[in-house]
């Protein structure tokens, strides 16, 4: 058989001539074209809810099951110590949240958030303690004012010095950025901003 929709009216006038018994089921159905396991489908819906057509759910797909607080938790983590694995993961979450999920379901939420491997490496190398405190005994010996930080570059988008005054030197370049543009970025723009502002 074909699925179709059926018309809610018509649901509601078979219902009626049924109720009232103004006509025997066979010719109901006959009249209505719906098939006896469609027509007491309809009946049990009728007398359960009061209407012939389910309630729509707002929610589509499976639900999920973490919720918000259960992923926040998890980037903590990772945040934390990037180098955990899947079953440690799985295992903290069982432990400290009282919730069992399969590690593919963590796989899952991570991708979602667009947690990569090569994003959690990058986690981890940044993450070193001894490189931390070797960068930050080496940046001890600066003020503030002589600080100075340089954004990635990228096709087409602004690269910008930026100190405690804000962005003080700046340029746009169509394309990507080539070693020699850079270093004439920093000759001409930053170090002219930087002897400008110590002046």
């Amino acid at each position: 058989m074909v699925f179709r929709i059926i018309n809610r009216q018509v649901k509601i006038a078979a219902i009626r001539l049924y109720e009232r018994d103004l006509l025997d089921l066979d010719d109901i159905l006959d009249c209505c074209g719906f098939s006896r396991r469609t027509w007491f489908r309809i009946l049990k819906l009728w007398r359960e809810t009061g209407d012939v057509v389910p309630e729509a759910r707002s929610i589509r797909g499976r639900l999920r099951l973490l919720d918000q607080e259960d992923i926040g938790y998890l980037l903590e983590l990772i945040n934390g110590n990037p180098d955990y694995f899947l079953d440690e993961l799985l295992n903290l979450l069982k432990t400290n949240r009282f919730i069992s999920v399969h590690f593919a379901t963590i796989f899952r939420e991570l991708e979602r958030l667009n947690v990569s491997r090569k994003k959690l490496k990058k986690i981890a190398l940044e993450r070193d303690e001894e490189r931390r405190g070797d960068f930050i005994a080496r940046m001890a010996q600066y003020s503030p004012e002589e600080i100075g930080f340089l954004d990635e570059m990228s096709k087409d988008a602004l690269s910008a010095l930026l100190t405690m005054d804000g962005i003080v030197a700046g340029t746009v370049v169509e394309g990507s950025m080539t070693r020699e543009l850079f270093l004439e970025f920093l000759e001409f723009n930053v170090v002219r901003s930087a002897y400008t502002i110590l002046d």
